[in-house]
């Protein structure tokens, strides 16, 4: 039987959605597929009991998609979004001895994204795969993302992933959902979300912040370009770029600071009093966040790709381009200079004496980072790292095109409403305890008007709106 497709595109002037939507019909089989234009996108099969019912169910589809802007177009008529890949290259380390790794786990390609907290540890890839890890290094899943990682950052226990594709996972759930959608015209380099707020740095040196509600803020240009910093707190949001870092009021009413860094930052670490850039110069440096003052500089000998400090600052951490790691004391002293043994460290972060790192080859390692180990691997003495393997049955989720339909709520779920305000499909609380008039931030692609749905919890955030935590049904 001859397959029935219709292809249908929603790309909007100004740097907006730039999006496809493809639904196909093969005999009783209808397959969904859609991402971003130029991108293989995701796609999702579903059977039906006849030809005709496949055909209906296709066209509710189209219909729907219609009615929010979509509208029949070519494939590959209109281009992709542009997306800048970090070019990095690893030297080997001058480093006279190797850090005492405990394990390594190897993800097969290059890894920019890292998260680390008292649960589990979190791999992200340049092919689009996170795994999360105990700390033992055991692996308990995958996530497999459509395009590649750019970072893993954590907004209390919610856990996103940006990509390439300029779209940013939820992974908080067991299927990771599309919680934003940066505009296509954002060449996107770094990511940082807090309390909802998600804060886009950019390859021209923009600064794009973009709400719970996956709606624009606010955007400026940046005092430099190839902004691979942006860091968040409750009082400024932090951009390092290639003129340095500047501090921004959160409310974009202006520019708190700006200070000249030693050379380009190419990443950023925040702690509680101060931010960390590292530079294209060979150095990271300390700055107040409170002033922009630069209170300590720690030199390394080559190009700094990443860099990490321990809570109460008491260590700084870097790496190069020449696989090697660095400790430092917070005057600057220099303590240690150790090879990796898995190549460049593109982003890192310290936990309870570990240093966890993730590298050009791949590798999320966990590095011993007491005081008796590093002393112990600069006199050549170190551990045989457990080179840790995926079991072959690991669980693997990928974004789904549809939620699973149940036809009641479970114990103890909260039920939500998709309710039309003006040209904007909204999210609102129908169980009673919640605020009635909160929104619901709530993946835009399954919202549809009069739909009920059900969540394991929701979680209210001082922004004034609710969070969605566990999984999403939609109520028959």
């Amino acid at each position: 039987m001859p397959e029935a497709t219709t292809y249908l595109e929603l790309s909007e002037e100004g740097g907006g959605a730039h999006k496809f939507y493809e639904v196909s019909v093969r005999g009783t089989a209808v397959t969904v597929r859609y991402g971003r234009i130029g991108a293989a996108g995701q796609s999702k099969t579903t059977s039906f009991a006849t030809v005709a019912k496949a055909r209906a169910a296709a066209d509710r589809k189209i219909d729907e998609k219609v009615r929010k802007g979509y509208a029949p177009a070519v494939r590959g008529q209109r281009a992709a979004r542009s997306v800048t890949r970090r070019q990095v290259v690893s030297a080997p380390s001058t480093a006279r001895a190797v850090a005492p790794v405990l394990w390594r786990f190897r993800t097969g390609t290059a890894a920019f994204g890292i998260h680390i907290d008292r649960d589990r540890c979190w791999v992200g890839n340049q092919s689009g795969d996170v795994y999360t890890l105990a700390h033992d290094g055991e692996v308990l899943a995958r996530y497999s993302l459509p395009d590649g990682v750019k970072c893993l950052v954590a907004d209390d226990f919610w856990i996103y992933a940006g990509c390439d594709d300029g779209t940013v996972y939820d992974l908080s759930s067991k299927l990771p959902f599309a919680a934003y959608d940066i505009a296509d015209d954002v060449d996107i380099f770094w990511l940082d979300i807090h309390e909802g707020v998600l804060h886009v740095s950019d390859r021209q040196g923009g600064l794009t912040v973009i709400d719970h509600e996956d709606e624009l803020k606010w955007s400026r240009g940046g005092r430099g370009d190839h902004a691979w910093m942006v860091r968040r707190d409750d009082a400024a949001v932090y951009h390092g770029h290639s003129r340095g870092v500047t501090a921004y009021y959160p409310d974009s009413s202006g520019e708190l600071w700006h200070t000249p860094t030693t050379g380009s930052v190419l990443f950023g670490w925040q702690e509680a009093d101060a931010v960390y850039a590292g530079t294209n110069r060979k150095v990271v440096q300390r700055l107040s966040k409170a002033t922009g003052r630069i209170e300590a500089t720690y030199a390394c000998d080559s190009v700094v790709y990443s860099c990490a400090a321990a809570p109460d600052g008491r260590y700084v951490f870097a790496g190069d381009y020449a696989s090697s790691i660095y400790c430092f004391a917070q005057d600057g002293t220099r303590l240690w200079k150790l090879g990796t043994g898995a190549g460049s460290a593109l982003s890192m972060q310290y936990l309870d004496e570990q240093l966890f790192v993730v590298t050009t080859d791949g590798s999320l390692a966990c590095v011993d980072a007491s005081d008796a180990a590093i002393e112990a691997a600069k006199a050549g003495t170190v551990p045989e790292a457990v080179d840790i393997k995926s079991a072959a049955a690991l669980p693997t989720y990928a974004p789904g095109a549809a939620v699973e339909i149940v036809e009641a709520a479970p114990s103890g779920g909260v039920v939500v409403e998709c309710v039309r305000e003006g040209a904007r499909l909204r999210m609102r609380v129908v169980t009673s305890g919640y605020r009635p008039e909160w929104n619901v931030q709530f993946p835009r692609h399954i919202r549809q008007p009069g739909a009920r749905y059900v969540v394991d919890e929701l979680h209210a955030s001082s922004g004034g709106f609710y969070r969605v935590r566990g999984e999403i049904r939609r109520l028959a």
